[in-house]
């Protein structure tokens, strides 16, 4: 598995193969469509399925090569400072519900892949969660008091295996790191030997929510049902306004492999610096993929080339032998927090009795997807539903504290809707652009998002999110177009890449230069 090039890919996608599971040409009917091929879709889906359901899942794309193929596959309950917070704000009840039902995805993953024989690299691994400044040991102390109280076996360390010093860590004992692809690919073959049905590239563009529920796709199929759950990450039909309770963000993911030895057993997070996460998984005889993450940003910021620059940086001084140029891989992972750091799982809004959501998984998306499939599944087949039903449900009120954020949230929103309208873009004209860039420059009056490839061609299209109208920005590193409001990611030709956002960016002529 010798490589001697640096791989702008996840690793996830280029270490197993590429699907192709048919396109719908002809309407559908199944008891429940599920909508998203990630790994909260394919749990929802294969639990329906081994309870009896006819289910169909449609995926915009490919299977488990949006968000879930891009994560550092942690499947943990150890979710940083999580308890401490969350038992202080909704109480000590909510804690333990939170801690139960994540760690019973952890087990409940390790047994799909014990009972189906799922070869997906799977490895018990404790989880930390550090922090460098002895002034903050207190927030750890407690910390680990609320996660023991929780339920999870945590403690407070002091000594890890890091080649850095640290001023103290939580440690959580009995989580899951994996591959996800090998996963998830696995879990649908099962899936369809069921009589689950797979439609890949089958974007879903309508929604008629009912008795009987309808959906249609981009193409014009229409799938008929009773329940739709929408598992797309950031929900693309969106009537409980969820959006104004979401915040995407993206974080960066560089790996390379390191001498097996130096390669770290756990898994470690620590909050300070721009968020740093560091795993390890198996690549070959000798050596193991150090994978490190970090440099969260909201869609959209910029400087992801820099961003990139500063977290090998860290890699390279944190992690011993970390050397991409021998050989390896950098992403990106996106995801969106929920206003009060709980998922949205459950009854998609209060008028509806047919339609599903799963979303604000805040980063911890494996454990938070196979949990969402045990939770979605209860409430379809009638089954008794988990002791933490409520805890995730997506028609809870936002508590009045949080208030403050969600005001915080919706004027970044307003800000980008009016300003970035009052501020164009980074150049002033088409020229300015180089080659491999791209910025909003105003053509004829209107603001268009003009890109140069490597080879000098110029392509425009408009500059206005699909979603709800915000200005895209130009990711340089990733040659992307992003939203900074609800996350839309579209490529340069304009498709979509990420939603919410269901139509791609509408081209544009380029005008000829003056003479």
């Amino acid at each position: 598995m010798r490589r001697s090039a640096v791989v702008d890919e996840s690793y996830w996608l280029a270490s197993t193969p590429r699907t192709h599971y048919p396109a719908p040409d002809e309407d559908v009917t199944a008891d429940v469509a599920v909508v998203g091929g990630g790994i909260a879709g394919l749990c929802t889906a294969w639990d329906l399925v081994r309870s009896g359901l006819d289910v169909v899942l449609l995926e915009a794309d490919r299977i488990a090569a949006g968000v879930s193929g891009y994560t550092t596959a942690k499947l943990s309950a150890a979710h940083g400072l999580v308890y401490a917070p969350l038992e202080a704000k909704q109480g000590p009840d909510a804690a333990r519900l939170y801690a139960l039902s994540q760690q019973d995805a952890v087990e409940r993953t390790a047994e799909l892949c014990a009972d189906l024989r799922i070869d997906a690299d799977l490895e018990r691994a404790p989880a930390f969660t550090y922090l460098q400044d002895p002034a903050r040991v207190p927030e750890l102390q407690e910390e680990a008091a609320a996660a023991r109280r929780a339920g999870l076996d945590a403690s407070f360390v002091t000594d890890t295996e890091l080649p850095f010093a640290i001023a103290g860590a939580v440690r959580v004992d009995g989580q899951l790191q994996f591959h996800p692809r090998k996963f998830l690919l696995a879990l649908a073959e099962h899936l369809t030997r069921a009589g689950g049905r797979v439609f890949e590239r089958a974007r879903v563009t309508g929604l008629h929510d009912g008795h009987r529920c309808r959906l249609t796709t981009e193409t014009g199929v229409t799938v008929r049902t009773r329940d739709v759950v929408i598992a797309t990450h950031y929900p693309v039909f969106d009537r409980t306004l969820l959006f104004t309770r979401l915040t995407p963000r993206r974080e960066l993911v560089l790996a390379a492999p390191v001498p097996s030895a130096a390669a770290p057993a756990g898994m470690y997070l620590t909050p300070e610096g721009g968020v740093r996460s560091l795993r390890s998984a198996p690549y070959d005889d000798e050596r193991r993929l150090a994978i490190v993450t970090g440099e969260s940003f909201t869609p959209g910021a910029g400087d992801v080339s820099e961003r990139f620059d500063r977290l090998d940086s860290w890699a390279r001084a944190h992690v011993p032998h970390f050397d991409r140029a021998d050989s390896g891989y950098r992403w990106a992972a996106q995801d969106n927090d929920s206003l009060d750091h709980v998922p949205y799982v459950g009854h998609a809004h209060p008028g509806t009795q047919h339609v599903y959501v799963a979303t604000g998984f805040g980063g911890w998306g494996m454990s938070n997807g196979v949990m969402a499939g045990r939770l979605l599944t209860a409430h379809i087949t009638g089954a008794p539903r988990p002791a933490w039903t409520e805890l995730y449900d997506p028609r809870r009120l936002p508590p009045i504290r949080d208030a403050g954020r969600l005001a915080a949230h919706q004027a970044a929103v307003a800000k980008h809707f009016v300003g970035d309208r009052l501020h164009t873009g980074h150049v002033d004209s088409v020229g300015d652009i180089p080659p491999g860039s791209g910025a909003v420059v105003r053509l004829d009056g209107r603001r268009r998002a003009v890109h140069r490839d490597a080879s000098g061609q110029v392509s425009a299209l408009s500059a206005r999110c699909t979603h709800l109208g915000c200005l895209v920005h130009f990711n340089d590193a990733e040659q992307a177009w992003e939203c900074p409001c609800h996350g839309s990611r579209f490529a340069t030709d304009g498709s979509v890449l990420h939603g919410p956002a269901t139509r791609p960016l509408e081209p544009r002529e380029v005008p000829d230069p003056p003479a």
